[in-house]
């Protein structure tokens, strides 16, 4: 059986701060720049859309930031999460490789995401914020800000996108169970979401997209604030959780990783377990690999550039450094809804420049397929997203097999596959196809 090693860790011996590498990048991470006037972004430009105390988060380069008591005591309703051995896997492998993995599933909303959606709303509750705006890919974003709202009683907008919103109904329902209102992006609500559907009234939708209707929607409603799920340094902050728990975890174990996985789309689960390892790295000098898996159809990080462009399709973010596929692309309708972005965060981009870490792009068909053999040998359906990082995980793990070395293996399992079975219908079907390769 697998070995639940959670027990160990008990819930007074959550992290009490988060961790931010921004403090420790040998190199400074390049500046949002304004999009009219390419000058840095200073904070109060920021505030039209985001909270002062999240603005201050966004730009701070204290290593440590304390998580606020209120946030803590939401945490706890599944904090910390399990580390776990997944014995069948390696069985099933015949590989001598040890496989771990931080399962982010049990969270109320069924991934990693409430690890900052509640601090987020924990911040607007108290800067007097009444609503709080989003987009969302797959859904696991969405409900869990709406998760998040609900306990700190503010309103929620979900700007859902398209493909998404029919493929995966009850994500939508579940953000609507939490009390948000969903609105499938592009949509007839925003100036731009009406300009997108004239252009192209079959429009699948994208993230890029969906931000820009969020966006839209927050300037032009009193009381609102903007909130984002992944990519911002805030965001990445939050889910240092996961990583700080995993190193505690994993010297209870008695082990230590070699190599360290996560899928990447945005990047906040990858950098929620990493960046903790990446700081061991810089500091301490590991020789951890460690290595972002994202989609072949998608790959910023493999096939994207490095440069400034903005987060949406709109233009109205500030321009971010990051390895990117262009503002405009459009990605194809995958499954992995999470991970269809065409930029990478700042700070997982900066990673990649230094040589801190690698990336590595599959198709859809091995996903699935990874996805599969992990349910079938460990009893637990994974997200699509997550599959991405097990496909490399099962790769690696039979490297170790013909090479005969003994390698210790942790990913992040950032979410659940159950509101996904649309998804794995579609491939035990036979009906799902590899498409487009986003180079």
């Amino acid at each position: 059986m697998s070995q639940p090693l959670q027990f160990l860790l008990g819930a007074a011996e959550m992290p009490t701060h988060w961790y931010n590498l921004l403090a420790d990048f040998p190199e400074p991470l390049p500046p949002p720049l304004h999009p009219g006037t390419r000058e840095p972004v200073t904070p109060d430009l920021m505030t039209a859309i985001f909270p002062e105390n999240l603005v201050a988060q966004e730009m701070s380069g204290e290593r440590s930031i304390e998580i606020p008591p209120e946030v803590r005591d939401v945490y706890a309703l599944y904090r910390p999460t399990p580390l776990l051995r997944a014995v069948r896997l390696e069985k099933a492998l015949k590989t001598p490789a040890h496989i771990y993995y931080k399962y982010e599933g049990v969270s109320p909303a069924g991934s990693h995401k409430p690890n900052t959606a509640i601090p987020q709303a924990y911040y607007n509750k108290v800067a007097g914020t009444k609503r709080l705006a989003t987009e969302t890919g797959a859904g696991q974003w969405g409900s869990s800000l709406a998760m998040a709202c609900s306990v700190f009683g503010l309103e929620c907008t979900v700007y859902m996108v398209k493909v998404s919103f029919h493929q995966k109904p009850y994500r939508k329902l579940l953000m609507q169970a939490y009390g948000a209102t969903v609105h499938a992006s592009p949509s007839e609500h925003t100036e731009f979401g009406r300009k997108m559907l004239a252009a192209d009234p079959k429009s699948n939708g994208s993230l890029g997209l969906a931000i820009s209707e969020a966006i839209e929607d927050t300037v032009k409603t009193p009381g609102t604030k903007y909130a984002l799920g992944s990519v911002l340094n805030h965001v990445c902050l939050h889910q240092s959780i996961i990583g700080q728990e995993s190193i505690r975890q994993m010297e209870m174990a008695g082990e230590e990783p070699d190599v360290i996985l996560g899928c990447a789309g945005g990047g906040s689960n990858f950098a929620g377990l990493t960046f903790p390892f990446v700081r061991r790295k810089l500091v301490e000098k590991k020789k951890y690999r460690i290595v972002a898996v994202e989609p072949s159809s998608c790959p910023s990080l493999t096939k994207g550039e490095l440069k400034y462009d903005f987060g949406d399709v709109a233009e109205t973010t500030p321009l971010l450094k990051m390895y990117t596929l262009g503002h405009t692309f459009m990605p194809p309708s995958i499954h992995a809804g999470g991970l269809r972005y065409h930029g990478m965060a700042p700070m997982v981009s900066h990673c990649l420049k230094l040589g801190l870490i690698e990336a590595v792009a599959y198709p859809q068909l091995k996903v699935f397929e990874a996805g599969v053999l992990f349910a079938r040998t460990e009893g637990l359906l994974p997200a699509p997203e997550s599959s991405h990082a097990i496909a490399a995980v099962v790769d690696e793990a039979i490297r170790c097999r013909e090479e005969g070395r003994t390698r210790v293996i942790l990913f992040n399992l950032s979410g659940n596959g159950l509101l996904d079975l649309a998804a794995y219908e579609t491939y035990l079907g036979g009906h799902m196809k590899d498409v487009g390769n986003g180079a």
